[in-house]
C-alpha cells in the first residue's frame, strides 16, 4: 500500500531536521545523546519492554532481571547509535574509519584476498553492532562491495538511504533481474555482504540458533554454492566508542556436492551456529526489537 502525499513529505521532513540536528554537533555528543535516549526511552517509556524482555529471558534463563534489562538497553542505544552513524554517513571518510573501525584496512586485505581467487565472496554479517558499518568500512577501504535491500514505502526516504549507502552499490530485492545480476557480480570477482534473514515466512532450513530451532533462508549459501566462493561469517560489534570486525570463520561449499540444494542447507545451518554462538558473547549488541523473531514457529498456512 503506497503512502498518501502528506506522510511521505511529513515522514521526509522528520528524517531532515533530524539530520540537520545529528550533523551539527559532534560525533562523541551525538552517540552521547542517542544511549541517553535509549535508556529513557526502554525505561521510562518502556518501549516493547515486556516482548523483549521475554525473548531474552527466553535465551538467557540464568539471567537476572536486570543483567536482562541491561541487554535491552543497550540493544536499543545500539541500534539509535547506528541511526546516527546512517544520518552522518556522507561525513564517514577514510579517516575517520581509521580513527573509529579497529584494524579496518587488515579485515580489509583478508577479505581481498577472497576476492581476488576470482570467484567472489559471500559475508554473511547478523543484525548486530552497526552491520552497516561492516559494509561502510569494507567499502571505503576499497572492497568491490555490494548488497541487497528493500525498497522502502516511502520514495523520498528509499532516495535518501540510496544516497547514504555510498560506496555500497545496492541491489534492490523486487527487480527482476536482482537474482542473475547477483550471480553475475559475483563471478565477476565482487563481494557479497548479505544479513542472513532474521526468519522467513516459508518453510527453508531450519537451523539452530539461540539453543533454539529457527526457519532461516538458504539464499545467501545458495549463491555460495552455485558460484564456488567462500563464505566468510562476520560480526561486527562496539567497544570502547570503536567498531570491531570480526572474521569468524570461512566455510567454502564442496565442488562435489551432488546435491547443490543440501550443500546450501549445510553451509547455512553452520553458519547460523557460528553467527548465534559469537552473538551469546555480546547479546547487547543484537537487534532484539525486530518484530519477526527468529525463534517464533511458523504457522501452519506459512508452511503451505
Amino acid at each position: 500500500m503506497s503512502k498518501s502525499p502528506l506522510a511521505i513529505y511529513s515522514e521526509y521532513f522528520l528524517l531532515r531536521f533530524c539530520c540537520g540536528l545529528v550533523n551539527v554537533i559532534p560525533y562523541p555528543l551525538a552517540m552521547a545523546v542517542a544511549r541517553g535516549l535509549g535508556w529513557m526511552v526502554f525505561t521510562v517509556f518502556g518501549f516493547k519492554r515486556k516482548r523483549t524482555l521475554e525473548r531474552i529471558r527466553g535465551v538467557f534463563p540464568e539471567k537476572s532481571e536486570k543483567e536482562a534489562k541491561a541487554i535491552a538497553v543497550r540493544s536499543l542505544q545500539n541500534i539509535l547509535q547506528t541511526g546516527v552513524e546512517m544520518m552522518r554517513a556522507p561525513q564517514l571518510d577514510r579517516k575517520w574509519m581509521d580513527r573509529y573501525v579497529k584494524d579496518g584496512q587488515f579485515y580489509k586485505d583478508k577479505l581481498q584476498a577472497y576476492v581476488d581467487e576470482g570467484k567472489g565472496v559471500v559475508i554473511m554479517v547478523p543484525h548486530s553492532g552497526n552491520w552497516y558499518m561492516a559494509a561502510w568500512s569494507m567499502a571505503k577501504y576499497g572492497l568491490p562491495l555490494f548488497a541487497i535491500a528493500a525498497r522502502q514505502r516511502n520514495p523520498k526516504l528509499n532516495a535518501w538511504m540510496s544516497r547514504q549507502y555510498g560506496d555500497i552499490e545496492v541491489l534492490y530485492r523486487d527487480c527482476r533481474d536482482t537474482l542473475s545480476q547477483i550471480c553475475e557480480k559475483l563471478s565477476a570477482g565482487r563481494a557479497f555482504a548479505i544479513l542472513p534473514d532474521l526468519r522467513v515466512r516459508k518453510k527453508d532450513v531450519e537451523a539452530e540458533f539461540f539453543g533454539g530451532k529457527a526457519n532461516v533462508s538458504r539464499s545467501g549459501a545458495a549463491f555460495a554454492v552455485k558460484s564456488g566462493c567462500p563464505i566468510v561469517v562476520a560480526a561486527m560489534t562496539r567497544q570502547g566508542g570503536r567498531h570491531v570486525f570480526n572474521h569468524i570463520a570461512t566455510l567454502r561449499p564442496d565442488p562435489n556436492a551432488a546435491d547443490r540444494k543440501e550443500e546450501a542447507r549445510r553451509l547455512t545451518r553452520e553458519a547460523l551456529k557460528l553467527l548465534s554462538d559469537e552473538i551469546m558473547k555480546s547479546p547487547g549488541d543484537w537487534y532484539w526489537f525486530n518484530k519477526r523473531w527468529i525463534l517464533e514457529p511458523l504457522e501452519r498456512k506459512e508452511e503451505k
